[in-house]
């Protein structure tokens, strides 16, 4: 019989480093076979861990943000595109209206869209002006023309298409403007450079971005009833990787899903969950672009106590990257990670990337509010196999009726609810989770993630050896 290691059973051992400083490690790393990010933190496809704002979070950190699949395609649709619409240097197809619409019509659209200036066309399409924010802030008649109130297209500031981003700065700073709309050599409209869009990557310069400067994200979808219909509207969006979402990855569902997808579609498939090399190697067969390794280490899943089934995670990454490195396949450890040392040791085990849940949870960026209980303040988290999550998902069916639905009597829970603590703003969590990964690397001797595997050398230990792992013989203060 073999024997399962997981984190706490496990620590890296020292060896002689030359690393200087935490920042001349580089975290760079592969989340698919053609998908790279700046760093190995993805969120997870929970609905109590990503939405767009998480997603846009994850991406500025060099990560990447995962939406879940538990609303309706348009919804998600609509998720990805506030991801893609955050920040771009060139942003095309950007929102407009006609002169005829009237104020009522353009807030409308700003607080829709969240955005403070809409550029008005003709119908075929050419600009004839731009309305802001400031335009319609005082104004009491909601009903009036667009035309009686925006900046003509003779006042406006414009520029052709295939400007440089340096000279779209000098022309942004030169007029004191925030907006440059950009027109081909006949006047029509293909295009926006913004001046908070060159901010934003001046600010966060470590960035996912894919071809066209837009921050990267990914979505999930599952094995039965509309999954095509919600691939091709996710590609149709700009939706960058797409993850086959099941618990059980290892399974005909599963790789009949990834078959189909990647034969239809030209995008990265994440397949997953799986914990054994043959899992692994079946998806890859089936041609998944990066696998996720995890069966029940989840801080809110029970589906080892429930089926007995599971593999401990450790043990699950290292036998999966035995076929993955062969065929150049990422790993992605999901599930189990509570700090930066587990992150470290799931990397040192051969996972390209991890995806966190629990600790991402109960942020500013997570969906759900804030609940105030006992003098503190908490968030709710979820499993996708909890008995609430099947209740929503059926509500959002509009077939929610517990006593007459026999599916409701056939449920078997493999997760749980639970009510985490509110932690504040995911960027602090990132960066101190991406700090201790760093300190992790230096001690390996390693300075990017190539090396870090290589000179990674694990030393098994004792419940002893956990407990002084810890503090311990102190009050902690």
């Amino acid at each position: 019989m073999k024997r399962g290691l997981t984190f706490d059973d496990v620590l890296l051992v020292p060896k002689k480093s030359s690393v200087y400083s935490r920042s001349d490690v580089s975290l760079k790393t592969k989340l698919t076979r053609n998908i790279i990010l700046n760093n190995p933190i993805i969120s997870s496809n929970m609905d109590t861990v990503t939405e767009s704002d998480m997603a846009i979070t994850m991406a500025r950190s060099g990560g990447l943000g995962i939406i879940h699949r538990f609303m309706n395609i348009k919804d998600q649709l609509n998720e990805v595109l506030k991801v893609k619409r955050a920040e771009s240097i060139f942003l095309d197809n950007p929102y407009t209206l006609e002169k005829n619409n009237t104020v009522s019509d353009a807030i409308c659209l700003m607080n829709n869209k969240n955005v403070s200036g809409i550029l008005i066309i003709n119908s075929k399409g050419k600009l004839e002006g731009i309305l802001t924010s400031r335009d319609v802030r005082f104004e009491k008649n909601l009903e009036r023309k667009i035309s009686e109130i925006m900046t003509n297209n003779s006042e406006l500031i414009s520029a052709q298409y295939g400007i440089t981003l340096e000279k779209a700065k000098e022309i942004l700073h030169k007029y004191r403007i925030e907006k440059l709309p950009i027109l081909d050599d006949k006047g029509y409209l293909i295009g926006l450079i913004t001046s908070s869009d060159i901010s934003k990557m001046e600010k966060f310069p470590n960035a996912c971005k894919d071809n066209k400067g837009r921050l990267m994200v990914g979505a999930a979808v599952g094995v039965k009833s509309d999954f095509l219909e919600r691939t091709e509207g996710l590609v149709e969006v700009g939706c960058d990787v797409i993850v086959v979402d099941i618990a059980h990855g290892h399974s005909d569902l599963a790789i009949n899903a990834v078959r189909r997808i990647k034969n239809r579609f030209d995008i990265e498939v994440i397949a997953g969950n799986v914990a054994t090399a043959k899992g692994a190697k079946d998806l890859i067969i089936a041609g998944a672009d990066a696998i996720k390794v995890g069966i029940g280490p989840g801080s809110i899943c029970t589906t080892r106590l429930v089926a007995g089934a599971g593999v401990p995670q450790l043990s699950a990454i290292m036998d999966c990257s035995t076929i993955s490195r062969k065929k150049r396949i990422p790993i992605i450890a999901d599930g189990g990670i509570r700090n930066s040392g587990d992150i470290a040791k799931a990397l040192a085990a051969g996972a390209s990337t991890v995806m966190l849940g629990n600790i991402l949870a109960g942020t500013k960026e997570s969906p759900g509010i804030v609940i105030s209980k006992n003098n503190g303040k908490y968030k709710v988290i979820r499993g996708m196999a909890s008995l609430g999550a099947s209740f929503a998902r059926e509500n959002r069916k509009g077939c929610l009726d517990v006593s007459k639905d026999k599916k409701f009597q056939d449920i078997t829970p493999e997760g749980v609810e639970a009510l985490i603590p509110y932690k504040g703003n995911v960027s602090d969590i990132l960066n101190n989770l991406m700090r201790g990964v760093k300190s992790g690397f230096s001690y390996s001797g390693a300075s990017n993630m190539k090396e870090f595997y290589l000179n990674s050398e694990f030393i098994r230990i004792s419940n002893n050896s956990l407990k002084e792992s810890k503090s311990h013989d102190v009050k902690t203060i």
